[in-house]
């Protein structure tokens, strides 16, 4: 089921869970109303939300798949089910399950960091294995510790049909001195994982990715094996299982690195951009110099550029 398609969504809570929920929705700018038969009514952007006191919740409207996935099942239900069923939204029968490889990434908005991308492949009957696991999109998993365990238990249940490739801050630099787009860069790293994902399961005859440029980009960086498959790419593909897979497993080894960085120069290097990253880089540029931003940093991010002034502005070979 794909979850920007549906617009509507049916459950059952508790009065303390209708009371959370409320809370929640309250917090982050939903207008409430009462209802005759309802705790109460949300509604925002086109969507609507009631809690019956009969015990029912009924979700309506445009962003219905978004607030049960990132809102409702990690924060009130407690379950990880919505957008992995394997049912057809036009006829509601269900779908027989394809054996696929999933593509994601990790890191790409990172200025801190590697790049890491990781595929996996999900034979048939692997895939009730992995939802009992936890498995979905890794952005909705806030603990480390949850990452780590279910990367574990995904390793075991594909039985090494994995590949996670890390494109250190050095070598990233390097590819993007050459590739000059950040599209490019990432179809190079997932048609990598592709090939090795055929290495180990030639079996794989699909791959689905997340779209994030023209499609041709990863068939034309594949190289004669690769090309043989068939590749798909689809936004929000992380309500795919084998691309939530490869994106829990791409999460763990960027948080790993990350770790180690902040090991290796003894202080905490922070993950993303923002104020922290810019405090973080500018001691770490008084400490070192600005070429250790070619070393732990992808340096074609704004934040390198602001430690220099403008008529001295380092040009990219300096990092590669």
């Amino acid at each position: 089921m794909k979850k920007d398609k549906v617009n509507s969504y049916i459950c059952s809570i508790n009065a303390d869970a209708a009371a959370k929920l409320e809370k929640i929705l309250q917090e982050r700018g939903w207008e409430m109303n009462s209802l005759q038969h309802a705790f109460w009514r949300a509604s925002r952007n086109k969507t609507s939300i009631t809690a019956y006191k009969s015990g029912k919740l009924t979700v309506q409207g445009r962003d219905t798949g978004e607030f049960v996935m990132y809102i409702l099942e990690p924060e009130i239900l407690g379950t990880f089910k919505f957008g992995y069923e394997n049912i057809d939204p036009e006829s509601g029968k269900e779908i027989e399950f394809s054996p696929h490889a999933g593509v994601d990434e990790s890191g790409k908005g990172d200025f801190f960091g590697p790049l890491v991308i990781s595929a996996v492949f999900v034979d048939k009957g692997m895939e009730n294995s992995l939802k009992d696991a936890g498995v979905k999109d890794s952005k909705t998993i806030k603990s480390e510790k949850k990452i780590i365990q279910i990367s574990k238990d995904i390793r075991t249940i594909v039985k090494g049909n994995f590949s996670v490739i890390q494109i250190g801050p050095e070598a990233y630099n390097r590819l993007y001195g050459s590739f000059r787009n950040l599209n490019r860069l990432l179809a190079w790293g997932h048609a990598r994982a592709i090939e090795n994902i055929l290495e180990k399961a030639p079996q794989c005859n699909r791959a689905l990715s997340d779209k994030f440029g023209d499609e041709r980009l990863i068939q034309n960086a594949l190289l004669e094996k690769g090309r043989k498959i068939k590749l798909e790419q689809q936004t929000k593909a992380e309500s795919d299982i084998a691309v939530a897979a490869a994106s829990i497993l791409a999460r763990e080894m960027f948080l790993n690195r990350m770790r180690k960085l902040s090991l290796d120069y003894q202080m905490e290097i922070p993950r993303g951009a923002g104020e922290a990253v810019d405090k973080a880089a500018a001691e770490l540029v008084a400490k070192y110099g600005i070429e250790v931003l070619g070393k732990i940093a992808k340096t074609h991010f704004r934040t390198a550029s602001k430690f220099t002034a403008p008529e001295n502005e380092l040009p990219l070979d300096r990092f590669e």
